[in-house]
């Protein structure tokens, strides 16, 4: 009960704090956190309201990807505030001071929450691609190696995956990338690098998804292993900050690693995860980054569902 009470008084000091001096998308999340509320509910009290926002939306706004800006997302507003239980315009307030001191080229961040909004496509693509909901894979072991170009773009990433099959037959694997807000996925590319071939692929401008079809040299049988790499060519979209990976089920070593171009570093690195796409970061770490070789990495060696990642800072 005590632990508890510390949690709870916790917050609310995190929740004061971010009132006084923002920025908006931390006292929304401070605020929700605070009131205990997952996403979906605060989605079903401002409907109450008369108000229409995705919980995709939410989840932006609260880590800092948008900010609202129509009327009706500032009606929104209005009503978390009643909601939250918060002083009239103090989210209000902290949107109009972003306004006046708007912050130059700030990155748009890259993240496997914007795939709640577009799981549908996703869904889509895969069923184009006659892919089955079990595709017949674990996944024993994925080391991914991520490339950040000089004008602090995501130039691609590279990945190496071992995997065994639980069913009889399977030949491919599907590989999924998402690239940062504002990308254009129909400049993209898909390589393959060792023991597979490219097969057919499909995108989707507006969620930039991009889905290939990785195709094996053979057909595998229950219990046999694979292993194989390919990469994906990215570099279309503006600043990133951010490298995330979702993980549907448990199980099997993952590694990230995300390399910097010499010419721009940033100044602050670390890790984090989520248990979903709409619930709160937490198991932050400052990771260290490795001067000569300008990158940083993490190691799962045991994934669990959910969502694990690097961000960074640049300035």
């Amino acid at each position: 009960m005590r632990h508890g009470t510390q949690h709870a008084d916790l917050a609310t000091a995190e929740l004061e704090t971010a009132l006084r001096g923002g920025p908006f998308h931390i006292a929304l999340r401070a605020a929700i956190a605070a009131r205990g509320l997952p996403l979906q509910r605060v989605q079903h009290h401002l409907s109450r309201y008369g108000v229409k926002v995705g919980v995709t939306s939410l989840s932006y706004w609260q880590q800092g990807a948008r900010r609202p800006q129509r009327p009706e997302s500032l009606r929104a507003v209005r009503a978390l505030e009643e909601i939250l239980q918060l002083p009239d315009e103090s989210l209000i307030r902290l949107l109009a001071k972003a306004d006046e001191h708007p912050v130059p080229d700030r990155p748009a961040g890259r993240s496997y929450r914007a795939l709640v909004e577009a799981s549908g496509v996703l869904e889509r693509l895969l069923a184009e691609l006659e892919s089955p909901l079990d595709s017949g894979l674990h996944t024993l072991g994925h080391h991914e190696c991520v490339r950040i170009g000089a004008h602090r773009e995501l130039m691609g990433r590279e990945s190496h995956h071992i995997v065994r099959a639980h069913k009889e037959g399977v030949d491919r694997y599907m590989a999924i990338h998402h690239g940062d807000p504002g990308c254009a996925p129909e400049r993209m590319a898909v390589r393959a690098l060792e023991n597979c071939r490219t097969g057919r692929v499909r995108w989707h401008r507006d969620t930039g998804v991009f889905v290939a079809e990785l195709l094996f040299d053979t057909r595998l049988r229950p219990g046999d292993t694979y292993l194989f790499r390919y990469g994906f060519d990215d570099g279309t979209a503006g600043v990133s900050s951010e490298y995330v990976r979702g993980f549907s089920f448990a199980g099997g070593q993952y590694a990230l690693q995300v390399r910097f171009a010499e010419e721009t570093l940033p100044v602050r690195c670390h890790r984090f995860t989520q248990h979903s796409a709409a619930a709160p970061r937490s198991g932050r770490q400052e990771l260290t980054l490795s001067g000569h070789h300008r990158s940083v990495h993490l190691v799962e060696p045991r994934v669990r569902s959910g969502i694990v990642g690097i961000g960074w800072d640049w300035e």
